[in-house]
């Protein structure tokens, strides 16, 4: 253990190496700053989301069908999976981003190093479970039985991996935390590459390499994470960096009887979010597949632009958290209405002009996915519904960040489950018996402007009269 005076002498002599874009510079307009390190994070979501969608078209175009739905039965798991680890990321980054702002870089490391203990154990035990399990889990999601035997070996490899995965995850999303967004970005660009690269290579056995077959995806993806948390070991150690893989860093994988409680109360509350959002699109789906298959069809085409219109939303509020969380750190917290101004402003600017566009090209994105002109049509359609109140999606998430960063999850996820249970479910099922299929992407945009107003008042009237403190 360090004395103080140690441990200030060797924060002073590593503060100019390690001090990336997220301290606040006022050489540089904060928005700049803002901007600087939202967009590696946009081209983050983007990129995971592409290079999902190429993977997925290498299967299909090399093995079939019914490779395709092999992989599409572990969709449901993984979902759970992330539930679980993506909680984890939330609660680990904001106290990260807190001790960081403070300039406790020994608790930086002590909370990954706690975060990343708990990521194992639990990694270890999903393993050891899901692959012992995983025939019992694939009948227990109804897949057909003709599908199991190529799903299954899929499945239980993935399974297997699942500690390796969480651990990336983990590491990137804290990495972020500590205002470094582009090492994630190159992560992901390298993980991607080598899977764009070992995916085909192992479906057919090229380069040499043995012939896999439906183990081929999952195979690449484990060996990706695997070379690129290689690559990051020896890239953080050569820059120095906060976050690096070392000895100091290994010592502090271990529980924390302080930490480790207080990540999962932050963090649990996200991942329940997650699950209760995963279910209620499980009923929308069931309500949109009693309109036959066109509406399926527009459903799932709709879906895949309203995300990448959703992706600028979504990366905003992460980056409104970490920047608030920093902040609260280090006692700046007359910067939390600039932060919260300078996201709102963000999300105005570049989702709001990503939905212009979209507006703009609407049956030319449909195109893309559905080549069924009445398809095409229905699909701009339903676009023209539910684009608009994408602003105040991203809105409520940005409100929902800043709160979360001070340590209130509670009442945010509460509201935004009385949003989707309580108002975009009943509505959706109300609207879709007066308007039909219109009406279910009606009750989505109904569900996005609540959901903006009931945080936004919270926000307001509530959490901003609070006394607001550090975690750690």
């Amino acid at each position: 253990m360090f004395t103080p005076f140690a441990r200030s002498m060797i924060q002073s002599s590593i503060a100019l190496e390690t001090r990336l874009a997220m301290k606040f510079n006022p050489k540089r307009p904060f928005w700049q700053q803002f901007l600087l390190f939202l967009l590696p994070l946009i081209a983050t979501n983007i990129l995971q989301s592409l290079s999902g969608t190429i993977n997925t078209i290498f299967v299909g175009q090399m093995m079939g069908v019914n490779a395709i739905a092999a992989i599409s039965v572990f969709f449901p798991i993984l979902f759970c999976l992330l539930a679980f680890i993506i909680g984890l990321s939330a609660g680990a980054t904001v106290l990260v981003g807190q001790a960081w702002g403070k300039g406790e870089n020994e608790q930086v490391q002590a909370i990954t190093g706690a975060t990343l203990f708990m990521t194992l154990i639990g990694g270890v035990v999903i393993a050891a479970f899901g692959v012992y399990f995983a025939q019992d889990i694939l009948l227990g999601l109804d897949t057909d039985p003709s599908l199991i035997p190529l799903a299954l070996p899929y499945v239980q490899t993935m399974l297997a991996g699942s500690p390796i995965l969480f651990v990336y995850i983990i590491y990137t999303s804290i990495l972020r935390g500590v205002g470094d967004s582009k090492t994630p970005l190159l992560a992901l660009g390298l993980t991607s590459g080598i899977g764009l690269i070992v995916t085909p290579a192992l479906i057919k056995g090229w380069l040499g390499l043995p012939q896999l077959g439906i183990l081929a995806p999952a195979v690449a993806t484990i060996l990706g994470y695997v070379l690129v948390l290689l690559f990051l070991t020896v890239y953080l150690n050569r820059r120095r960096h906060i976050l690096r893989i070392n000895r100091h860093l290994c010592a502090r994988i271990r529980y924390s009887p302080t930490l480790s409680p207080l990540i999962l109360k932050l963090g649990v509350p996200t991942g329940i979010q997650m699950v209760t959002n995963s279910l209620a699109g499980l009923v929308i789906i069931g309500l949109v597949n009693g309109f036959g298959p066109q509406a399926t069809a527009a459903y799932g085409a709709v879906n895949q632009v309203n995300n990448y219109v959703q992706f600028p939303a979504m990366s905003i509020a992460i980056a409104a958290s970490i920047f608030a969380a920093q902040a609260i750190g280090s006692g700046q917290m007359q910067r939390l209405a600039k932060v919260t101004l300078t996201a709102l402003s963000m999300n105005l600017y570049l989702t709001g002009g990503l939905i212009v566009l979209a507006y703009l090209f609407s049956e030319n994105l449909m195109a893309l996915f559905i080549t069924d002109a009445a398809v095409v049509e229905l699909g701009g359609e339903l676009l023209h519904i539910i684009l608009w109140s994408v602003l105040f999606f991203g809105a409520a998430g940005i409100f929902a960040g800043i709160m979360r960063a001070s340590g209130t999850v509670m009442i945010p996820t509460l509201i935004n489950m009385v949003a989707i249970l309580g108002i975009e479910l009943p509505a959706a099922y109300w609207f879709s018996h007066i308007w039909g299929l219109h009406g279910i992407w009606m009750a989505y945009a109904l569900a996005f402007v609540c959901l903006c107003i009931m945080q936004g008042q919270y926000y307001h009237w509530v959490w901003k009269k609070k006394s607001i403190q550090a975690l750690v």
